[in-house]
C-alpha cells in the first residue's frame, strides 16, 4: 500500500489492474485502518479515472455474493454524495417502477453524507435485511421488488463501513455503489453527483450489455430534481432536458428537501406513498420513476413513461408494492 499511496500522492493514477488488486486487498483486510483511510481520502481530493473506476468495480463484483433472478430486473439508485439532503427519491421511485410492471432489484445502503439512505428508511419501517437468495426471490415474486443491503453482499463495503461513517463525507464508494449491484441487472437508472462522473459512467456502460440511463441535474443533484435542467446519457447518446419537457413545473430546493433525521425522512416517504405528498414531491418522484421506465422501454417514449409512473403512484399501486415488501 505504501507504494500505491506514494504513486497517488505524486498525482499519478492507477492502472485498471492495480486498482482492482488494491481493492481486493482492502476487502480482504490486508491494509490497516490508517492505510485504508489515507487511500480513501486521496479520492476526495482528486478525480477518479475511468481505469480506476473500472478496476474498483471489477474487484467488488468479483468478490460479491452474486444473486441470479429469472426476471429482467432493474436497479434504480443514485450515488448519493451530492450534499443536497433531498427526500428519498430513488427509493420511492423504485416502488413506483415496480408497481408499473418493471421488476426491481434495489441495491442500497445507509446514508453516509445524508441523513437517510435507502437502508435507513426501510429499516425504520421494520424491513429485515437479508442475503438469503430464496427470500429475495420471494420478495420479487410477491412485490415485484427486492432490496439488497450492500454490506451483506460486499465484503469491501463491510470492512470500510466504520471509516465511511466516521468520515461522514462522500468517498469513491459512493461512486461505486450503483455499479456493483450483485444481481448484475441488465437495466439500470443511475443518478450521479457530478457531470464528470456521469460521463465516466456513460463510457463504462456504453461498453457493457446494459440498457442504461445515467442522469445528473446540472445544478448538482444526483437525480432529476426538477429544480433546473438535467442531462442524461443513454444507449443512443446524451440529452439535456428541462422540467417542462416532462410536463412538470420547475421546483425549488425547499420543495424537495428531506428530513433532518431518519424519522422525519420516513414520514415524508410514507406521506408520499399514501397519497398525501405535495404536488412538487409527487412530481419529483414521478419524474425519476419515468426516467427508469423509459430506460426499460425506450420505444414507448418518455411521455408515456411519465403517464405510467403517474398512474402507479396515484392509484396506490406503489404503496401496495411497498407494503408487500415490508409485510412478509
Amino acid at each position: 500500500m505504501k507504494e500505491v499511496l506514494n504513486e497517488l500522492i505524486e498525482h499519478r493514477s492507477l492502472s485498471k489492474d492495480t486498482a482492482k488488486q488494491v481493492l481486493v486487498n482492502l476487502a480482504t483486510g490486508k491494509f490497516n485502518l490508517s492505510q485504508t483511510t489515507a487511500f480513501m481520502t486521496v479520492y476526495m481530493m482528486r478525480s477518479i479515472t475511468v481505469d480506476e473506476l473500472q478496476g474498483f468495480r471489477d474487484a467488488m463484483l468479483e468478490l460479491c455474493l452474486p444473486v441470479a433472478f429469472d426476471q429482467p430486473v432493474m436497479d434504480v439508485c443514485g450515488t448519493g454524495g451530492d450534499g443536497k439532503n433531498t427526500f428519498n427519491m430513488s427509493t420511492l421511485s423504485s416502488f413506483v417502477v415496480a408497481a408499473a410492471g418493471q421488476p426491481v432489484a434495489k441495491h442500497g445502503n445507509y446514508g453516509v453524507s445524508s441523513a437517510c439512505g435507502s437502508s435507513n428508511v426501510l429499516e425504520y419501517f421494520g424491513y429485515k435485511f437479508t442475503n438469503d437468495i430464496d427470500s429475495l426471490k420471494r420478495s420479487l415474486d410477491r412485490a415485484n421488488i427486492c432490496f439488497m443491503h450492500a454490506p451483506l453482499f460486499h465484503p469491501a463495503m463491510k470492512n470500510v463501513a466504520p471509516i465511511r461513517k466516521e468520515l461522514g463525507v462522500k468517498t469513491f464508494f459512493n461512486m461505486l455503489g450503483p455499479m456493483v449491484n450483485p444481481s448484475f441487472p441488465k437495466r439500470q437508472l443511475v443518478g450521479v453527483f457530478s457531470l464528470e462522473l456521469a460521463r465516466q459512467y456513460g463510457y463504462l456502460y456504453q461498453i457493457s450489455d446494459k440498457d442504461f440511463v445515467i442522469l445528473h441535474s446540472l445544478d448538482g443533484y444526483d437525480e432529476v430534481s426538477l429544480t433546473g435542467s438535467f442531462k442524461f446519457f443513454f444507449n443512443e447518446g446524451e440529452k439535456i432536458m428541462e422540467p417542462r419537457d416532462l410536463g412538470f413545473p420547475r421546483l425549488t430546493y425547499n420543495d424537495i428537501r428531506g428530513g433532518e433525521t431518519v424519522e422525519e425522512s420516513a414520514k415524508v416517504f410514507q406521506s408520499i406513498l399514501e397519497g398525501n405528498g405535495t404536488e412538487a414531491q409527487n412530481s419529483a418522484v414521478i419524474a425519476n420513476a419515468a426516467m427508469a421506465l423509459y430506460c426499460s422501454n425506450r420505444n414507448e417514449g418518455l411521455l408515456n413513461a411519465v403517464a405510467k409512473a403517474t398512474e402507479s403512484l396515484h392509484s396506490g399501486k406503489a404503496l401496495q408494492a411497498f407494503k408487500k415488501l415490508i409485510e412478509h
